[in-house]
């Protein structure tokens, strides 16, 4: 059966506050019922709060009216997330007097507050949940749409997956693309070559490894697959394979899974910003121009339909190419704009099917519009001659 996802148009028919995202915002926490889901509970609100001067982020105009629905319904919400992003947070916006609630770093001031979880997956063993996290009784996950270079797109599942672990996790989510070797030096023995490997990468994805003089490191983050390297090494001594790529998105999704299963059923809505979609995640501590029209907002309690929604509303975009930094390229032109741009082994779409297989939600879905755009039927304008006769 499919979920629901609520939607807010960007567009607006008259010039109105009523028909603005925000106002479209609280329309969709009511859809959501969230005031009568609250009362009692202890609300996580996850969001990224950005470092350095990242102005992208959801803005403390939307937060504000969520958190104020929280306490509306009886609960008490609070704000989490990484402690260097809270570290400064205010600096964007993001404190207790702008918010309505307090904000604290979800795992820790110092990243020691964790509850670890058993989950084998490649070099992972534990997944250390954020201490804040675990303690809420009931999430509310407020996402902001972008690319992201890891895996083309960043949105509900990213804001838990890596905003809800704890740093060793994070880092240790990161080395999944690093655990299915990718480089095999006894069929490149010639060190000249592999400079020449290692100068042919245009994006420096592919570096000196700084355990093994006869190493090459890749960097998944800046490598579009656009195939330069694999036409200087010797073959079969490089890969340029998609279970490095994937590793990510899957590890993105058991997280989110391991996270969610904290929160009694029924304990979470998801929501997620589709404005100034920009072509990296928020982390990176600046704002570029957006490479996307805005899209929107979604709300709903299935993760998986709702960045699923976020991307479908998207995937018939035109790609702002004159907005894209001169250092990146546009290497295929097929599937999402986001993977247009990331390579063609980052499908974003990729962690909402791991998502579904886990059960976290349905990849059907249907779109509710909570407040259709209006349009309008114009008389037509009676000729008028130039003397006025």
């Amino acid at each position: 059966m499919p979920s629901i996802v609520y939607y807010g148009s960007p567009r607006q028919a008259r010039l109105e506050a009523s028909e603005t995202l925000p106002a479209k915002l609280d329309l969709i926490l009511e859809r959501l019922n969230l005031r009568e889901r609250v009362k009692g509970e202890t609300v996580l609100l996850k969001m990224h709060t950005g470092n350095n001067i990242v102005y992208s982020t959801v803005h403390p105009v939307f937060v504000r009216r969520v958190v104020k629905a929280i306490k509306e319904g009886g609960g008490k919400p609070f704000i989490a997330d990484v402690n260097w992003d809270v570290d400064g947070a205010e600096t964007r916006g993001y404190s207790s007097e702008v918010l309505g609630c307090p904000v604290y770093p979800a795992a820790g001031p110092e990243e020691q507050y964790v509850y670890a979880h058993e989950r084998p997956f490649k070099n992972i063993q534990k997944w250390l949940v954020a201490g804040m996290v675990q303690d809420a009784s009931f999430l509310v996950n407020f996402a902001h749409v972008k690319g992201h270079p890891s895996c083309g797109f960043g949105a509900a599942f990213k804001n838990v997956a890596l905003g809800c672990m704890a740093g060793p996790t994070r880092g240790a989510m990161h080395d999944t693309m690093q655990f299915d070797p990718y480089w095999f030096p006894d069929l490149c023995p010639d060190e000249a070559v592999r400079q020449r490997i290692l100068a042919a990468c245009p994006f420096e994805a592919l570096v000196q490894d700084k355990q093994d003089p006869r190493g090459i490191h890749m960097h998944p983050e800046q490598c579009n697959a656009c195939g330069r390297c694999l036409k200087v090494a010797p073959p079969g001594s490089l890969k340029i394979d998609a279970v490095n790529f994937h590793a990510f998105q899957e590890a993105c999704a058991i997280s989110t899974a391991i996270t969610i299963s904290t929160f009694a059923p029924g304990k979470a809505i998801h929501l997620g910003l589709a404005t100034h979609m920009t072509p990296v995640c928020d982390c990176f501590g600046f704002t570029s121009m957006p490479i996307l029209q805005d899209a929107g907002i979604f709300g709903s309690d299935d993760i998986v339909a709702l960045d699923r929604a976020a991307l479908d509303a998207t995937a018939g975009q035109r790609l702002l190419e004159e907005n894209i930094p001169t250092c990146m390229e546009v290497h295929t032109r097929q599937g999402h704009p986001f993977r247009w741009l990331h390579g063609p082994l980052k499908d974003p779409y990729l962690v909402t099917e791991y998502g579904a297989r886990l059960g976290l939600g349905s990849l059907e879905y249907e779109l509710v519009d909570v407040l259709p755009v209006e349009k309008f039927d114009r008389a037509g304008m009676a000729y008028i001659s130039a003397g006025g006769a």
